[in-house]
């Protein structure tokens, strides 16, 4: 098993001093953003494209830092109604695919995307909970008409590259939970396409990552290491927490999703928080996480996510890293 960090939380930073960073930290796998909503500072897609050279230089700056570059990351809305967006989010998840494949690298970290409700519509929609059947016909377009043909083209297309595509499950995209996961894998006969396991977003739906671990088995591909906290907030509004503010594009921490979309502010007494590694859950929690993964795959990489807004880029990566390591020693 790899124990490594998703680079985007240093994209300040130059390529070969991110890898000095994971290194000094005591890992030895590296994801890479390639595309969606980010951009990709520490992939230089034109020169991999244009020889094999240029790919030998690129991954010979892993090998001298002793990282193993297991994962392309290009999380977005391949699915999104507004033109804009989706055309970029849907071509960067081809296009990682084929610069995985360049590079050796087989496993491409996204997300199953959203569409709107209906033909019409302009914005996405997510559809939970689905007591009223408008809500079960605008799933089946999602799923029908949308989500199952840009799939079943994903799955040929990773299956031609021998590359595993992860899709994150993750709220607001039509895959966010293990039967939203079973089902698209059902439904495009997949065997290319399967699941990064990120316990941060099944916290807080009440799901145990382990059990799903256990439940998804061998469609668990590729695993993040972000931890939840569920704050007492979640006592009075729930864990469906509405009181986000919106960010504007002229603002100074504008964080841009393509288009015209921008992530939003996130409430300041949250009912939930994303924390590093052991600061939601303790280390017996991903010793077990660990266990779990290793029984699917003992060569599975497993990736910290940093997106804890109480510590600094380099304190969260330690802390997270830490106790990552921890939990791997008791395996």
């Amino acid at each position: 098993m790899k124990l490594g960090a998703y680079t985007a939380v240093l994209h300040d930073k130059p390529l070969t001093e991110t890898l000095r960073v994971l290194r000094e930290l005591g890992l030895d796998s590296a994801e890479i953003n390639s595309g969606g909503f980010l951009p990709a500072p520490h992939l230089p897609v034109a020169e991999i494209r244009a020889s094999q050279d240029a790919r030998d230089a690129y991954l010979a700056q892993f090998a001298a830092a002793g990282i193993t570059l297991t994962a392309l990351n290009c999380n977005g809305n391949p699915l999104h109604p507004d033109p804009e967006v989706r055309e970029k989010h849907a071509q960067d998840v081809r296009d990682a695919i084929e610069l995985g494949a360049l590079l050796g690298v087989r496993r491409v970290v996204t997300m199953s995307g959203l569409p709107a409700s209906d033909p019409g519509g302009r914005l996405p929609s997510w559809s939970v909970l689905p007591w009223d059947s408008a809500y079960l016909d605008a799933l089946d377009y999602q799923w029908d008409e949308v989500a199952i043909p840009y799939w079943k083209d994903i799955q040929a297309r990773a299956a031609d590259a021998d590359v595993k595509v992860c899709i994150e499950m993750h709220p607001h995209n039509l895959v966010y939970n293990v039967g939203t996961m079973e089902r698209l894998a059902t439904e495009i006969d997949a065997t290319h396409v399967g699941a990064e396991m990120d316990p941060s977003h099944l916290f807080w739906q009440g799901i145990d990552p382990v059990a799903a671990v256990r439940r998804l088995g061998s469609l668990v591909y590729n695993a993040a290491a972000k931890d939840t906290r569920i704050n007492e907030e979640a006592k009075i509004n729930g864990v469906l927490d509405h009181r986000h503010v919106r960010v504007r594009p002229d603002e100074p921490d504008v964080v841009p999703l393509g288009g015209r979309y921008t992530l939003s502010r996130w409430p300041k007494n949250a009912s939930w928080d994303f924390v590093a590694v052991g600061r939601g859950h303790d280390v017996p929690f991903w010793t077990e996480f660990l266990k779990a993964l290793r029984e699917v795959d003992p060569d599975m990489a497993v990736n910290i996510e940093h997106e804890d807004q109480e510590l600094d880029q380099i304190e969260g990566l330690r802390l997270a890293a830490e106790n990552l390591k921890s939990a791997a020693a008791q395996l």
